[in-house]
């Protein structure tokens, strides 16, 4: 029958339902998304980009806003890149930017320290090839290729709408990796 094929290609069943956008670059993204997102959300705000360095540059007045979220109750973690590492430092070279992953996840942490609150940060090498970033039950999860930076990622926007799907995996994966990770020395900190 054509009718249920037709209705089957204009309306999301399976799995692809929580696709909000794919973008082939993550700086495709609408630029006000991120802000967006942490506005919006209340509880949750997890941040698992290897360096989140583009959150300080795009979303005025960020950590505030998140210290003003985790004042309240609100769920506010970073998981960064381990900038000791040798996976970060085999990173920087295939990168050879000026503006080292080193350098970003340097100022990340800088950006974090300001907040009101006080902000968990934890350490790891092992989300270099995937971002994820979580906002109540939204994500963005950016996939790294090639020798690209994270701008050049290709990036889905998720929204959660049942147990078990895209998203739920995603966020079941940064849990394992901030469960695994090491907690940052704020006593490291340069400001």
């Amino acid at each position: 029958m054509l009718w249920p094929d037709v209705v089957r290609r204009a309306v999301k069943l399976g799995a692809d339902r929580e696709i909000v956008g794919v973008y082939p670059r993550r700086s495709d993204l609408p630029r006000s998304l991120f802000g967006d997102l942490i506005g919006r959300a209340g509880t949750r705000l997890w941040f698992g980009g290897y360096t989140s360095y583009f959150v300080w540059l795009e979303v005025a007045g960020a950590p505030a806003s998140l210290g003003a979220k985790a004042g309240a109750g609100a769920d506010v973690r970073f998981l960064l890149g381990d900038p000791a590492s040798a996976v970060t430092a085999e990173r920087e070279r295939v990168e050879a930017t000026p503006l080292t992953l080193s350098t970003r996840i340097a100022m990340s942490r800088a950006e974090i320290a300001k907040s009101p609150s006080t902000l968990p940060v934890r350490l790891s090498d092992r989300h270099i090839a995937m971002s994820v970033w979580i906002f109540d039950d939204e994500a963005v999860v950016a996939t790294h290729i090639g020798a690209g930076l994270g701008q050049d990622s290709v990036t889905l926007h998720l929204r959660r709408r049942g147990e078990g799907g895209l998203f739920d995996r995603y966020a079941e994966h940064f849990e394992a990796l901030w469960a695994d990770a090491a907690p940052a020395d704020r006593g490291d900190l340069v400001t």
